[in-house]
Formats: C-alpha cells, structure tokens, sequence
C-alpha cells in the first residue's frame, strides 16, 4: 500500500512538471495570435460601447435616423461634409489664438 501511495505521489509530480511545461510552451506558442485577440477585443467592446450609446440616448439615435429617412442621403452627406471642415477649421483656429479669446469665441458661439 504504501509503495503504491509513493508512485500515485511520483506520477503526480510528474504530470504537474509536464503541465508546466506545456502552459508555458502554449504560453510561448500564443504571442503571434495576441494582436489578433486584441483586435477581436477592440471590435467587441467598441460594439457595447455603440449599443450603450443607443441605449443611453434613444431619441438622438432617432432623430438621426429619421433625418437620414427624410433627407436624401447626398442632402445629409454634404451638410456633414460641411460640419466637419467647419469644426477642422475651428480647431485649427482655436490653436492660433491666446486662449482667453477662445473662451471668449466659445462663450459666444454658445
């Protein structure tokens, strides 16, 4: 009884030595794949990210669809074309100027 404790204690040392080795030969196997996990990573919580946005903020998620329903969407793409070289202008100009101008710009434009 007591030599088959010893080999249970043996063999038992023997598979977790063996296990360690292959945790850390998997370990080294799965560095090429971690920019993939990570990609996988960004998608899935960029999309609950989206899906909290909607939950948080029906109405706006509805308006935007409505408008993209009733205007034609060239209609929506240009006004948004518009929007943007408008805001990049602002940043490019609020850059340039002292910083108590821009409050004062921003106070305004409010």
């Amino acid at each position: 009884m007591q030599n088959r404790l010893i080999e249970l204690h043996q063999q038992r040392g023997r598979l977790i030595e063996r296990i360690t080795l292959q945790r850390s030969t998997l370990s080294r196997q799965l560095v090429p794949l971690q920019g993939a996990f990570n990609w996988s990573d960004r998608i899935s919580h960029a999309v609950q990210d989206g899906k909290a946005f909607v939950q948080r903020h029906p109405l706006g998620v509805g308006a935007a669809v409505l408008a993209v329903v009733l205007l034609k969407p060239r209609t929506l793409w240009r006004w948004t074309q518009r929007g943007l070289v408008a805001w990049r202008t602002w940043r490019s100009v609020s850059t340039l100027l002292p910083g108590f101008l821009v409050d004062k710009l921003r106070g305004l434009l409010r």
